[in-house]
C-alpha cells in the first residue's frame, strides 16, 4: 500500500489494527505475490541495456568527472553495483513487487552502513545514505542488500558455500529483526536505537577471532570528527585558514564565489539555515563561514556536485559541513514522483523518517546555477564519527557478520516508516523467504558481473572514457 510522505498514510491507519489481523493481512500477500517469485531475476530478453541507463544519469553530473565515475565503477563488479543503483531499480521495477511499502533507502548495499555520532555522541550503527530515498516495496531494499553480500564475497575470493553463507546472513537478520520490532510498541520503536556495543556483541557470536578487527572499527569511528578533518583538510596560508587543494579530489572554489557576492555560497548557506529548526539555527550561527571547497566523494556519487565548508566558533572550534547535490530518486521513474518538490528536502526527510537518529544539521537549500537552472542540495556534518567499512578487506566470518548487522539495521529502518508486523507475515517466521532471497542474489551476482563486463569492453574500446586510480 504506497506511502503518501505528507496527510495520513493508508498503512500508518492500518497500524491501529490490532497486531493479529496486520500480520494476516500480510501473509494474504502471498496470495497475489508469491515468496518464491521473488527468486526472479530480469530476463535477459528485452532487458534494457545497462549502459545507457547510467548515461542518462550523466546529463545531470559535472562532465570532468565522469571519467573518474567510470573508473572507479570499472574497479570490480562490486564497485559497478556501487554505481548502478538506476540500473538495479529498473531491474527490480521489471519484476513482482509487493504492496508492503515502506521509506526505501534506495541504496542498500552494504557499503552504505556505517557508524557514526548520534546527538548524544555516542556511536550507533545504521544506514548512512539517503540521496536515493522513496517510498516503495520493502523487498527492493531487501534484494539491494542481499546482491550486494553476494556480489562482495565474490569480489573477495569466497567460495560458493560461502558467499551464500554470507548473504544468508543478512537475510536471516533482517527476517528475525522484523520479527523483534513487529513485537515491539510503537514508543519503544521510535526510542530504540542500534548503539555500537549491541552491534559489537553481534560480531562476537561470530567468533572471539573478530575481537581485534571491532576495536579497529571504533577506535577509527571514534577519530573520525571535525577536528581530525581540520587537521587533516586545512592549513594556514598568509595568515587565513584554508581548505587544501588535492585535484582532482578537492579543488578550492574560486575567490569571487568564495566571497559571497550575488549568488555566492553566503546566500546559499543563508537559505540552508533557514531549513534549520530553530535551536540549530542559534547553534550554527555561533560559526562564521571560513572556506568552501569541492569535493568528489564516493562512487555511485562521483560528478554530482559536492562541497564541503569550513565554519570556525569564536574560540577557534571547527565544523566542517558537506553540501551536496540531490536530483530525483533513481527509484522515481518506476514508483512515482516525490510528494518533495525539493530533491535535497526529499532526501533530509527520507533520512529522517528512516534513521534511529539523525545529525541535528540535516538541511537543504536551492542554489540558482549558471544556466539559470535551479540545483537542489542538502546539508550534513562531516566525518561526525563515521566509521566505514572497507568491504573488500572482509574475510568470509568478518562479512558475515557484518551484513547481519546490516540485515538488523535494516528491518529497524522499515519498521520505523511501515508495518513490521505486515512484512512478518509476508515474510514468516521460517528460512523460507532467506532461501528464496539467497537465490535471487546468487542470480543477480551473475547478472552484475555481465553487466561489469560490458562496462569494461565499452572501456576497452574506447566508447567510454575513464579515470583510474584515483
Amino acid at each position: 500500500m504506497p506511502i503518501s510522505h505528507e496527510g495520513i498514510n493508508p498503512m500508518w491507519v492500518h497500524l491501529r489494527a490490532s497486531p493479529s489481523a496486520r500480520y494476516e493481512a500480510g501473509r494474504a500477500q502471498r496470495d497475489t505475490v508469491p515468496l518464491e517469485v521473488h527468486a526472479e531475476v530480469a530476463a535477459d530478453t528485452g532487458r534494457p541495456d545497462p549502459l545507457p541507463i547510467l548515461a542518462q544519469q550523466d546529463n545531470s553530473r559535472l562532465a570532468e568527472l565522469i571519467p573518474l565515475r567510470y573508473g572507479r565503477m570499472s574497479r570490480s563488479p562490486f564497485t559497478f553495483l556501487r554505481g548502478a543503483a538506476a540500473v538495479m531499480a529498473s531491474d527490480l521495477a521489471a519484476g513482482p513487487r509487493t504492496d508492503l511499502w515502506v521509506e526505501l533507502c534506495g541504496d542498500a548495499h552494504l557499503g552504505n552502513f556505517n557508524w557514526y555520532h548520534a546527538p548524544n555522541r555516542d556511536l550507533v550503527f545504521d544506514l548512512n545514505d539517503f540521496d536515493e530515498t522513496l517510498p516503495g516495496p520493502f523487498e527492493w531494499d531487501v534484494k539491494r542488500l542481499a546482491a550486494s553480500t553476494f556480489v562482495a564475497a565474490r569480489n573477495n575470493g569466497f567460495s560458493r558455500k560461502k558467499a551464500r553463507a554470507a548473504t544468508r546472513s543478512a537475510l536471516r537478520s533482517y527476517r528475525e529483526s522484523i520479527a523483534e520490532s513487529s513485537e515491539m510498541s510503537p514508543l519503544d520503536l521510535y526510542y530504540y536505537r542500534f548503539e555500537s556495543r549491541a552491534a559489537l556483541e553481534r560480531i562476537d557470536r561470530h567468533g572471539k577471532k573478530l575481537k581485534k578487527w571491532k576495536k579497529e572499527i571504533l577506535r577509527d569511528a571514534v577519530r573520525r570528527n571535525s577536528l581530525r578533518a581540520f587537521k587533516k583538510l586545512t592549513a594556514v596560508v598568509d595568515g587565513r585558514r584554508v581548505i587544501v587543494p588535492d585535484p582532482p579530489l578537492i579543488v578550492r572554489v574560486d575567490e569571487q564565489l568564495a566571497a559571497g557576492e550575488s549568488g555566492g555560497v553566503e546566500a546559499f548557506f543563508e537559505k540552508y539555515r533557514e531549513s534549520l529548526p530553530f535551536d540549530r539555527r542559534v547553534l550554527i550561527d555561533r560559526f562564521s563561514l571560513t572556506d568552501v571547497a569541492k569535493k568528489v566523494v564516493g562512487v555511485g556519487s562521483v560528478g554530482m556536485r559536492c562541497l564541503i565548508v569550513l565554519l570556525e566558533a569564536g574560540d577557534g572550534t571547527p565544523l566542517f559541513l558537506q553540501f551536496k547535490q540531490a536530483v530525483a530518486s533513481v527509484l522515481e521513474p518506476h514508483l512515482g514522483a516525490s510528494a518533495f518538490e525539493q530533491a535535497g528536502q526529499r532526501v533530509v526527510e527520507g533520512q529522517r523518517l528512516i534513521q534511529a537518529t539523525s545529525d541535528v544539521l540535516l538541511g537543504w537549500a536551492r542554489w540558482q546555477g549558471e544556466d539559470g537552472q535551479p540545483l537542489d542540495f542538502y546539508f550534513r556534518q562531516l566525518w561526525d564519527g563515521k566509521g566505514k567499512i572497507e568491504v573488500d578487506d572482509l574475510g568470509p566470518k568478518e562479512l558475515a557478520a557484518f551484513a547481519g548487522l546490516c540485515g538488523k539495521t535494516l528491518a529497524f529502518a522499515h519498521a520505523r516508516s511501515g508495518d513490521a508486523m505486515m512484512i512478518r507475515g509476508y515474510i514468516g517466521d521460517d528460512e523460507t523467504f532467506d532461501d528464496i532471497m539467497v537465490e535471487f542474489a546468487e542470480h543477480y551476482a551473475d547478472l552484475t558481473k555481465a553487466d561489469h563486463a560490458l562496462l569494461s569492453e565499452a572501456i576497452d574500446d574506447g566508447a567510454i572514457e575513464v579515470v583510474r586510480d584515483i
